[in-house]
């Protein structure tokens, strides 16, 4: 007599949704969008590719809502933090703690968020250029304290924040720091020119 496997149970389609989200996760943070296939995403859930198409449309949308739930995170965590900070100088502290806890807490989902190996134009460059934007405002805006212009300010947080993720992509490659120490070391770094700032005197109208 042959034995037969018991028929799968099918899940609720918003519960397989999510299973297919944390299989293509865990994918894109191991192997990089670029080398990710539908195929492969459909094997690790032991779904049909035809029914990953039916649920997210392609590569880029899963990829997109993928990375919706930890970039709305990183966003809201980073936001909060700065929002409770009395200071520019507090408001950088909180902001780049805030940023090197989230990377250290959870290693991929920053792997998928700041994927080198994503496309550079199109949908998915607009999307993270879109959270990077939405990172970087409440910074920005604290930083209008310290007197020049709003474009400066905008500058300095997209500045600072270029550079905890060029520090996370090392510290990612090499573990040769704790995260939190990275954290410190960059706040040791840029304060100093923001205090100067913060007391510098202002131009005079005219001066560029």
């Amino acid at each position: 007599m042959v034995a037969h496997e018991p028929p799968r149970s099918r899940l609720p389609r918003a519960e397989r949704e999510l299973q297919v989200l944390d299989a293509a996760r865990a994918l894109f943070a191991a192997r990089g969008f670029r080398d990710v296939t539908m195929d492969a995403v459909a094997a690790a859930v032991g779904v049909t590719k035809p029914l990953l198409y039916n649920y997210f449309g392609n590569k880029e949308q899963l990829y997109l809502a993928c990375v919706r739930r930890t970039g709305e995170e990183l966003e809201q965590a980073v936001s909060a933090a700065v929002a409770a900070a009395p200071t520019p100088g507090e408001a950088l502290k909180a902001a780049l703690r805030t940023f090197f806890a989230f990377v250290e807490r959870d290693r991929g989902a920053w792997q998928v968020l700041y994927d080198e190996s994503l496309p550079t134009a199109g949908p998915i460059a607009e999307a993270m250029d879109g959270y990077r934007a939405r990172i970087a405002a409440p910074v920005a805006g604290a930083f209008a304290g310290l007197g020049g212009s709003a474009v400066q300010a905008e500058a300095l947080a997209h500045g600072q924040l270029a550079a905890a993720e060029a520090m996370s992509r090392w510290w990612l490659a090499t573990d040769a720091l704790p995260a939190r120490e990275l954290a410190e070391l960059l706040i040791d770094t840029l304060e100093p020119g923001l205090a100067q700032r913060a007391t510098a005197p202002a131009p005079e109208e005219g001066t560029p």
